[in-house]
């Protein structure tokens, strides 16, 4: 009988900690394993790849919810038509190029800022010629009426 991996080998050999392990396990992204007989936990070699998966789906981007519900369709795609990774994917990567867009922006402005030598906040947005945009912003919300 194979003996398994504990807890700690698993979490080693998957670069994350042992608390990690645990709260994947308690949301359903791992299996629960198997229990040795002194009550120590098990894990096949499979825990290891579904946890270098978990963390590669994070660092492109997905929540723990969206890694969970390709984790689930992955395993129950029996002709159904659920969204699978080429869709969440493609979904994801519209995300980032609206979110590379915004940084873009955010970029410029503050590339502005350092080019006019912007140095007080409060000076820069009184005078004519400030470069930040809330300048432009608080004129569009003036114009926009109450809200809320």
């Amino acid at each position: 009988m194979n003996e398994g991996l504990r807890s700690g080998q698993v979490a080693q050999a998957a670069g994350v900690n042992i608390q990690t392990l645990r709260y994947y396990e308690r949301r359903g992204l791992l299996a629960e394993p198997v229990r040795s007989p002194g009550g120590h936990r098990l894990y096949g070699g499979e825990a290891v790849t579904a946890l270098r998966v978990i963390k590669a789906a994070q660092r492109l981007g997905f929540t723990l919810n969206e890694v969970a519900e390709l984790l689930e369709t992955g395993r129950h795609r029996h002709g159904r038509a659920v969204p699978g990774l080429q869709e969440r994917a493609k979904a994801k990567l519209s995300e980032v190029d609206a979110r590379i867009a915004d940084l873009t922006t955010i970029r410029s402005a503050l590339a502005d800022a350092v080019a006019a030598g912007c140095d007080d906040l409060a000076a820069c947005a009184g005078s004519e010629g400030c470069p930040l945009p809330f300048t432009g912003l608080a004129e569009e919300n003036r114009h926009a009426g109450p809200c809320c």
